[in-house]
């Protein structure tokens, strides 16, 4: 067994493939397996404990057979622990307790979630709609599309940047202008007195 204090070796590789994950080498091999997807620290603990590699060594400096070891030891996890430590009991098929790791992760998730939706179940309906699909709150999270009084405030914004007045303010100008209009045929009835009193001059 390496020990942690130990300086990288000759063989020292940098990137260590397991899992179809690229683990980093320089890190812990405790650290280093929980980079792959399903494998969290309990997870990592048992299996390095298990492989008898010091949980503190660089994954980088284990040796081929080693991390061989570590690979079947994860794809076999679900044989040498109990049923509560696996992430998916009782599969939906097989009955059997599994602990999904990696890609396997997405592929069923994606697999239940269209079992949901071909059925007709609540879940799978919440799922087709990209609705909240545990019982949450929607009034005030998870809207979409657009909402309302956006629309006004963007347009005040823009009459003020343009240097004009708020478009609540244009209503008062239409109505002062009709009053204007009533000043003008006053000004056009005055007229015929003028025209009266210019025959009399001439007399």
């Amino acid at each position: 067994m390496v020990e942690a204090g130990e300086s990288q070796k000759e063989d020292f590789r940098y990137i260590v493939r397991l899992a179809n994950t690229d683990l980093d080498g320089n890190k812990g091999t405790v650290i280093a397996l929980q980079s792959i997807k399903g494998v969290g620290n309990r997870v990592a603990e048992i299996v390095a404990k298990r492989a008898k590699v010091n949980r503190l060594d660089k994954i980088g400096n284990l040796p081929e057979g080693k991390i061989e070891e570590l690979g079947k030891l994860l794809a076999s996890y679900s044989e040498y622990v109990p049923a509560w430590a696996v992430n998916r009991q009782n599969d939906a098929e097989t009955g059997a307790d599994m602990h999904l790791v990696g890609v396997d992760i997405e592929l069923f998730k994606k697999d239940d979630i269209n079992k949901m939706k071909m059925i007709r179940c609540y879940r799978g309906i919440r799922h087709e709609q990209g609705q909240k699909v545990r019982g949450q709150r929607t009034r005030s999270n998870g809207r979409t599309g657009l909402t309302l009084g956006v629309s006004r405030q963007r347009l005040a914004q823009q009459a003020k940047a343009e240097g004009g007045e708020a478009p609540s303010a244009a209503p008062a100008e239409k109505k002062t202008a009709p009053a204007e209009k009533k000043a003008a045929p006053a000004e056009k009835k005055a007229t015929p007195a003028e025209k009266k009193e210019a025959p009399a001059e001439k007399k």
